[in-house]
């Protein structure tokens, strides 16, 4: 099992490739969603741009992703614990940061991942251009 986690906030190409890829790392990809609350901790005022539910249901309906987990707490390793998974994935956003994520997954034995990253495709971008507009 992989399982990767975020805001996913607002769906575009590199959320799907990176998805694609994490489920490529194992038989089952597993999505913790951070709870609608927690967005706003991360993001800001205006944030998130869709409510949970609908986020949730929008991952799950990729063809790459298996299961949608929503949580609330700051980081994902509770839920890593909870579920064991082989391996965990975190955008390339992090590279030279350890994560609790990757804490998490070490202390089970598993194997943490960086995944690539689309340049000049986030979210914050695509929102601050629509604004201009």
């Amino acid at each position: 099992m992989c399982f990767t986690s975020g805001c996913f906030d607002l769906l575009h190409i590199g959320h799907l490739r990176s998805l694609e890829e994490a489920a490529a790392l194992g038989d089952v990809l597993v999505v913790g969603l951070n709870r609608d609350k927690r967005v706003r901790e991360l993001k800001g005022r205006g944030r998130p741009v869709a409510p949970e539910r609908q986020r949730a249901e929008l991952l799950a309906g990729l063809a790459c992703v298996d299961y949608v987990v929503l949580f609330g707490e700051d980081t994902a390793a509770q839920l890593i614990r909870a579920l064991e998974p082989d391996v965990v994935c975190k955008g390339g956003e992090y590279r030279g940061t350890r994560t609790p994520e990757q804490e998490a997954i070490e202390s089970l034995g598993g194997r943490f991942v960086l995944l690539r990253q689309t340049p000049g495709v986030r979210s914050s971008l695509i929102l601050q251009r629509t604004k201009r507009r």
